[in-house]
This record gives C-alpha cells, structure tokens and sequence, in this order.
C-alpha cells in the first residue's frame, strides 16, 4: 500500500510544482566518488562529503548523496542498513523532488531485488521508469528500464532490456553511452538464459567489443568471458577454452589475482572435453575462491558444494 501512495505523490508532484532537482555539479560528483568494485570506501567518501560540505548544499543534494551510501549497502549484502537508510531518506523528500524520489525508487528496489525479493522491486522500478520518463530525468529512466531486464519476471525481461538499449543508443548525451556495454551484457544474458545462444553470443561480441573501444580491459575481460561461457552451450568447446585460457593469462599478465569464475570455467570446459586432471586442478581452485563470496554461499550453496566435490575435496 505504501508504494501505491507513494506513486501517487509522484504523480501529483509532475503536475505542475515546481521541481527541485540536484545540482549538476553534485552528480559529477556523485560519479566521481563511486568506486563499485569498493563500496565500503565509496561510503567513506560520500559520509566524509556529507561532513566538510555537505551541510552548505541543498537538501535535494544530501538526500541524493545519501540515496547512494544505500546502494553502498546493498552491495555489500547490508540490505537493513540500505532499508534503514532510505527509511529516514522518505521522511525527508518533499513533493516537488522528483529526480531524488526517483533515486529513492531505484535504490529502494535495488536493495529488495538484491536480497532476493524480486516482486517487492519490480513496482518501485516501474514506478521509477515512468516518473523518470514524464519528468525528462533520461539516465535514470534508463536506470529503471535496465533493472527492469534483471528484475521483470523472465518472459518481459528482453522487452525491457531492449527499450533501455534503444534509448541508449538514441541518447546525444555521452554519459548515458557508458550504458551500452552493461545492456549488451544483460540482452545476452537474456538470450542466454532462453536458450538462444547464437542472439547471446551476437550480444556478448557486441559487449566485448565495446569494451575494447573505450579502453576498459577489466570490463573487457569479463565480456571476454561471457563470449567464452556462450561458446560452451554452443558446444564450440575448443574456441571456449582458447578464450579462457588467454583469459587466466591476461589476468597474470596484468597482476590480477586469479579469478575464480575463470577456473570454475575452465574446470567446465576440460571436463567436458574429458581431461579429469586438469579439471580437478581448476574446480579446487575455483571453490577455494568463490567459497569466499558470501552472495554465494548465501545464494548459491549447490554451485559451490558442485564445485568442492568436482574438485576432490
């Protein structure tokens, strides 16, 4: 009932108020201090902004920043801290702050779709997606359409990725094209997870080859790793393991640490190809890693126990 009310106030708001939004210099900003492969000292960078100047700012602009250590949150797996957060964030919005009650949506779905409670986040994503769209706010409707594709039950995620991919591709706005390798991603995951694997493999080179174009080897490496993956369920087994084996080394070469999901992969692929040895050699390696992510073990407590006991222990 909550989010129907809420949905309402939105409604109303668009209709005429005048609308206080952030400032763009505080969403540079915002971007500037996200670091997503660190959230905890992401959270120490937006608290510590929150203290110097964070009282001279508006209080849109707090609240936007505050919407963001709750994201901090879900990613580490505190979803009580997140929901607390945005609990003391919805007593503070007012009618007329539309773009930071749309965060709040985003980052309030985010948190139950994080915690496996996907039928509480697909209304706030709606919801998100359609204020966004009326209000003009084109990043984070963008935003809501792609959490949409993760989120939606199966059969309409594609359509959702798709129209978050054609407002990419049709936005001037250069920021908004760092979406396009995260849609490839998603749409091939889609297709992947239908068991359309050649429209997933198309999606994946897509997304690998973006990476390439704009100089992110991380994230090149990870699509790197998707077109490997499809690779396997064409059953095309040898160019799979070509593919992950100059994965693990490009991970050496640049002085990663080793990456579990590439040994859990090429323990797949040999053993698919019917070399135990060296199987065994990767699933060992691959449970040792991933035994130490706790999403896993919270969520995926067979994969990992598929992978201790294919890896002899």
């Amino acid at each position: 009932m909550r989010w129907i009310l809420l949905t309402a106030l939105l409604a109303t708001a668009l209709m005429g108020c005048n609308m206080k939004q952030p400032s763009t210099e505080t969403e540079k900003i915002i971007a500037a201090m996200w670091d997503y492969n660190d959230p905890a000292a992401t959270e120490a960078r937006f608290l510590a902004w929150l203290d110097s100047t964070g009282a001279e700012q508006p209080l849109q602009d707090r609240l936007m920043v505050r919407t963001q250590i709750a994201r901090t949150y879900s990613l580490r797996g505190n979803f009580d801290e997140a929901h607390a957060t945005l609990d003391d964030i919805e007593n503070e919005i007012t009618s007329g702050m539309i773009a930071v009650r749309v965060h709040y949506d985003l980052e309030r779905g985010r948190a139950f779709n994080s915690a496996g409670e996907a039928d509480k986040a697909v209304p706030l994503f709606i919801d998100a997606w359609e204020v966004a769209g009326k209000a003009g706010l084109e990043r984070p409707a963008i935003d809501a359409a792609h959490m949409l594709g993760i989120a939606a039950p199966p059969e309409l995620q594609l359509d959702w990725n798709l129209k978050a991919l054609a407002m990419v591709e049709e936005s001037s706005d250069s920021a908004v094209k760092g979406w396009l390798g995260p849609m490839y991603n998603n749409i091939g995951w889609t297709y992947h997870d239908s068991g359309e694997f050649e429209s997933a493999l198309d999606y994946f080179r897509k997304g690998y080859a973006w990476r390439i174009e704009v100089d992110d080897a991380p994230g090149a490496r990870i699509a790197k790793w998707t077109v490997g993956r499809v690779l396997r369920s064409l059953d095309r087994l040898d160019e799979a393991l070509t593919l992950q084996i100059e994965l693990e080394q490009e991970s050496k070469d640049a002085g990663q640490p080793v990456d579990g999901f590439n040994c859990e992969e090429l323990g797949e692929l040999y053993l698919a190809l019917e070399q135990p040895d060296m199987a065994v050699r990767y699933f060992r390696q691959a449970h040792e890693i991933l035994s130490q992510d706790q999403w896993l073990v919270a969520n995926e407590s067979d994969r990992l126990a598929r992978l201790k006991e294919l890896g002899g222990e």
